[in-house]
């Protein structure tokens, strides 16, 4: 079954495959991405609810990795509707993706090239250059903000 973000909506994305969204996808879509939702649900698309309980556990996932500032509530749904249908997730979203690679999900991407590899990211402090491994608000020891790197470039 594949699981359709977005994007797989405004790319006009085909398969023979079964589908499935969720219902949050459909408030992101406008003029013909939204028909095109509302014409696969006519025609027996699959909009699946995830549980709260898998919903944290990406949550989780998606902090361990670094992306969970960059996830959105309907791609966090997205990724848990992919895990529970054990389904393959269509999404060009790179954070997404390296979600999903974590937790061993399928990723189909669409327009763009996937990722190369899964990345857990790390956190530099802007003011001081420390670096941590889980993001703050603020450096603990400075009180600047942090970015995230890559920390293949470190």
């Amino acid at each position: 079954m594949n699981v359709l973000d977005a994007s797989a909506f405004i790319n006009e994305y085909h398969t023979d495959e079964q589908l499935a969204t969720i219902p949050l996808v459909r408030e992101e879509l406008e003029d013909e991405s939204a028909y095109r939702f509302d014409a696969l649900e006519g025609s027996g698309m699959h909009l699946h609810i995830p549980d709260e309980e898998t919903v944290e556990r990406i949550r989780r996932a998606a902090d361990e990795t670094g992306d969970l500032e960059e996830l959105s509530t309907t791609d966090i749904r997205l990724i848990a509707a992919a895990f529970e249908l054990d389904g393959e997730l269509v999404t060009d979203d790179y954070a997404m993706q390296n979600v999903a690679e974590k937790l061993e999900i399928d990723v189909e991407v669409i327009a763009q090239d996937g990722i190369e590899e899964q990345r857990e990211w790390h956190f530099q402090c802007q003011g001081c250059g420390r670096e941590f491994d889980e993001n703050h608000d603020r450096c603990p020891i400075c009180g600047s903000p942090l970015s995230r790197k890559n920390p293949s470039s470190a």
